[in-house]
């Protein structure tokens, strides 16, 4: 328990004084017009208050990452809580802030877009291709995770496949519509409710005496019931993304850019999103590592279930908080990942739009980009999900490297404090090296090989950044 509380006040520390610091660093001018001020056109540039952005921006990027990814992340142990805690605030948050600010810099432009003007033509039209698909891939993830948890909850009544039309249903309507039609009115709603439900779950595990782990010298270790083929790292910085760095959020901060009426309202929204994610993920890893009796019996557990992370939602719910308490709880969890699911797609579509120079005001032209969109999705909902959720994973991670190294080149060029971006972009690009060379799904390579290989990368990445700046 002392583990948790000095996480969560650490990570509120850095809100409140690390994020000024990067405030002044960008250049935040509360004078200048947004993009939602200077160029509003109904569908995706409107105005909204600071506090609606905050809660859409928390529910765009808090999808099933930091439940699920928090919940496999507990198997290796209390060091989840570094990753997490230190991760959002010098990687994940300082990502999302810089990525929506530049977005807003650059009147709302996609991040797609942003990469290519600071990292040249060729590394902007490859991203197009890889953030679309991604996003695309997201999309059908959190189609078919919030229809297996709806479908738990419903046995005898409705299918999962009846659950997939559903959610896909209400995606294609939250894509095509105006940003305040649905995601503008229900958006704050589900932002309370899936934060009710974190704490009201955290408190329960209090209240019942469960024992918490404690990060100390005896734990510090790799707890991973197969810890030679899951080493800490880079598996754990894979598995454990949302709830500490993850480049979706670099594809979602920009929608809310052409919402803010204030550049200062971008620490509270970008920065302040993510380190309230970062405290579900938190909650989330406590409840997983203590709620079986231990990481051990957490272990036991998941591979019993396949990795199944539903399965213990709805196992922890119903014990925790009784039969209604629980529905009111897996409905958040559910929210979580459908209110990232719409707006990945959403993503996908103004990022094709910017590529075509199509504006979005007609619906025409929204139909014209979302229908191939939807019919990849579509397609994608037939592969099996575990393999779609794996190679999302690393893509993700991936992602996220490559805008960590967009600010770095970003900050460079403005003659700003650089460091702050580059430190995580070399350490994401090792993450992300070792991982494609040692996982299963990646080359399956020896350990040895791997981290050779993913430093002799990171240390080329690095050379190149310096010749650059030398220019």
């Amino acid at each position: 328990m002392v583990t948790l509380i000095i996480s969560v006040i650490v990570l509120l520390l850095g809100y409140f004084l690390y994020s000024r610091y990067l405030e002044r660093v960008f250049g935040a001018d509360g004078k200048r017009q947004t993009p939602a001020i200077s160029m509003p056109d109904g569908v995706d540039y409107l105005p909204l208050p600071w506090w609606k952005a905050f809660l859409i921006q928390f529910l765009n990027i808090a999808g099933l990452g930091p439940i699920f990814g928090a919940i496999a992340g507990a198997m290796w142990g209390p060091v989840a809580y570094l990753w997490i805690v230190l991760g959002a605030l010098f990687a994940g948050a300082t990502h999302d802030y810089f990525s929506g600010m530049l977005s807003i810099k650059h009147k709302g432009l996609s991040i797609t877009e942003i990469v290519g003007i600071y990292m040249g033509q060729f590394t902007k039209q490859f991203m197009r291709a890889f953030t679309v698909l991604l996003m695309v891939m997201v999309g059908t993830v959190f189609i078919m995770g919030p229809a297996k948890i709806l479908a738990g909850i419903t046995p005898g009544f409705a299918t999962m496949s009846f659950w997939v039309w559903v959610v896909f249903c209400y995606y294609v309507l939250a894509t095509m519509l105006p940003i305040d039609k649905i995601i503008g009115r229900f958006y704050p709603v589900f932002g309370f409710a899936l934060m009710f439900m974190a704490i009201s779950l955290v408190l329960a595990l209090f209240a019942k005496g469960f024992h918490i782990p404690e990060l100390n010298l005896e734990n510090f270790k790799n707890i991973h019931n197969n810890a030679e083929k899951f080493p800490i790292f880079p598996m754990l910085f894979i598995t454990i993304a949302c709830g500490a760095i993850s480049g979706f959020h670099a594809t979602q901060s920009p929608l809310m850019a052409r919402c803010l009426t204030n550049e200062k309202q971008g620490r509270k929204v970008f920065y302040g999103a993510m380190i309230t994610e970062a405290v579900v993920a938190l909650i989330w890893a406590t409840i997983a590592m203590s709620f079986f009796g231990g990481i051990g019996e957490l272990n036991s557990v998941m591979v019993e279930h396949k990795g199944n992370a539903a399965w213990v939602v709805n196992e922890v719910a119903n014990s925790l908080l009784g039969k209604f308490g629980a529905v009111l709880a897996l409905l958040g969890v559910v929210a979580a990942p459908i209110t990232s699911g719409d707006t990945a797609f959403r993503s996908a579509r103004l990022i094709v739009a910017d590529f075509l120079k199509l504006k979005q005001g007609p619906v025409k032209n929204r139909l014209m980009v979302s229908i191939p969109l939807f019919a990849v999705g579509l397609l994608l909902t037939q592969v099996n999900f575990d393999i779609i959720w794996r190679y999302f994973a690393w893509s993700n991670q991936t992602l996220a490297t490559v805008v960590l190294w967009t600010i770095t080149v970003y900050l460079a060029t403005e003659k700003k404090n650089y460091w702050i971006t580059l430190l995580p972009a070399l350490f994401m690009t090792m993450v992300v090296s070792v991982y494609l060379m040692l996982a299963p799904e990646g080359l399956s390579l020896s350990k040895a090989f791997s981290y050779s290989i993913g430093a002799l990368i990171t240390i080329f990445s690095a050379w190149g950044f310096f010749k650059f700046i030398r220019k």
